[in-house]
């Protein structure tokens, strides 16, 4: 693995392009977005939302939003979808999943350390095989369009069959999706070990096939720090530092028991953060899992580096990691980039709703209170702009990718008679994240075609 850093590559779009058939799709309904960040703005400066919205799509992108009466001349040509009862909302992003877990979730918790050697390793170590890759590959793409996902930030595992698999199986389905082969060269079975060399080289072949193929993003993964020899850490930092325009993502702080042990694999550096920063690995683009036990220079280095983090709350409660601290995430000055993320397979869901309500609770339990408007906004814009997407994805405006979800707010018996009682759009969203799941999701559209559609 070279020292020495070659040139970045030149031919490597910054952004992969929407692509999508040309059509002309007109969205009617109560309409949900974001124009700012409510945790600076506050709720209702940060929220635009119409009683009964227009929006219209283009060949994949928006080119209007806006209220029915101001918009309705320009309906002609637009094939036209009515939803009265329902809510339009940007597609949600899932800032963190694993698709090879999606087999395992639900097994008996422990801890995280004992859960990765006792189920994860033993599962990914399947993904040698295209075919077995490509199942769960097009099962959980599936499953995230049934959820409203629309993009997501995905592990796949050591083996670049597992990344070929997944790409193919997103493209297919014209999804934006980012993901990267795992790199892990110790403290793992053998069978699901690289070396910095062959992290290296896999890697960059892989970048060079999908990144910035369709809506195809690629992120280098080493998997967290004590799966990683310093040669590994090194080959990862060379190689973004080459391909600059692609993402980076890894763990960090999850678990009280894998601080120490970073601690003591990695005793010349000041904390775990550090470790990561020493090899090159935060910066803008870069998404930091969990986050959950962290100091105070390591909050700093995020805020300063522009480094995010993905916060996932299912998986940290169900592995008893910790609580996620909202007041220093959110405190300003020194506000830090951060979406949700399901965290699949630890997760306990790939519904974004459920895991706003998880996100609900931890804030609780810490003291600090999540309103609805700020956990749509960390699970739609607030993700995008994480993810440095946010010029693409993740609101309803003109020139941004038509990627949409339709919710049912009256998806359940019980949540159709709270509904009756409900106060306006706050309440509204409110009981959604804490009553709902994937039964609500209506209708999805992806560059404006649509992509998945309940059961009558």
């Amino acid at each position: 693995m070279p020292r020495t850093p070659r040139p970045a590559h030149p031919s490597l779009p910054e952004y992969p392009p929407v692509q999508a058939r040309p059509n002309r799709l007109a969205l009617r309904g109560p309409t949900l977005t974001f124009r700012a960040d409510p945790f600076e703005a506050g709720d209702a400066a940060a929220m635009h939302y119409e009683t009964d919205g227009l929006t219209l799509v283009e060949n994949g992108r928006i080119t209007g939003f806006g209220s029915y009466d101001r918009l309705r001349a320009r309906l002609d040509g637009h094939e036209l979808k009515h939803y009265g009862d329902a809510l339009i909302l940007p597609g949600f992003i899932d800032m963190h999943a694993h698709y090879p877990q999606l087999q395992m979730m639900g097994a008996y918790g422990k801890q995280l350390l004992d859960w990765l050697n006792q189920y994860t390793f033993e599962v990914e170590q399947q993904f040698g095989d295209a075919a077995h890759a490509r199942r769960v590959s097009d099962f959980f793409l599936d499953q995230c369009l049934r959820a409203g996902t629309t993009t997501a930030s995905v592990y796949c595992t050591v083996h670049p069959a597992s990344v070929d698999a997944f790409f193919d199986a997103a493209q297919a389905r014209n999804m934006r999706m980012i993901a990267g082969k795992v790199l892990m060269d110790r403290n793992a079975p053998g069978a699901l070990c690289d070396d910095a060399r062959s992290a290296y080289d896999e890697s960059e072949a892989l970048i060079r096939k999908w990144h910035g193929r369709g809506r195809l993003s690629y992120a280098i993964t080493p998997r967290f720090a004590p799966s990683c020899t310093p040669a590994q850490l090194e080959a990862a930092g060379a190689l973004w530092k080459r391909y600059p325009g692609t993402h980076l993502q890894t763990h960090i702080s999850e678990n009280r028991h894998e601080v120490d042990w970073v601690r003591r694999l990695f005793p010349e550096h000041a904390h775990y953060l550090d470790v990561y920063r020493h090899y090159g690995l935060t910066g803008p683009r870069s998404v930091f899992g969990h986050a959950v036990h962290l100091a105070e220079p390591e909050w700093r280095h995020l805020t300063e580096s522009g480094s995010a983090i993905a916060h996932c709350p299912t998986s940290n409660t169900f592995l008893g990691s910790g609580l996620f601290d909202y007041q220093r995430a959110f405190q300003r000055p020194g506000a830090v980039r951060v979406g949700l993320g399901s965290d699949i397979g630890a997760g306990t869901s790939l519904s974004m709703l459920q895991t706003m309500g998880a996100a609900y609770k931890v804030a609780q339990l810490g003291d600090y209170s999540l309103s609805a408007p700020r956990a749509f906004y960390l699970a739609t814009r607030g993700a995008a702009r994480a993810l440095c997407l946010d010029e693409h994805i993740g609101s309803i405006a003109p020139g941004m990718e038509a990627d949409l979800v339709v919710l049912n707010l009256a998806s359940t018996p019980l949540i159709e008679f709270r509904m009756r009682h409900c106060r306006g759009i706050e309440e509204a969203l409110f009981i959604q994240m804490t009553m709902a799941d994937d039964r609500a999701t209506l209708a999805v559209y992806i560059a404006g075609e649509p992509a998945y559609e309940a059961a009558a």
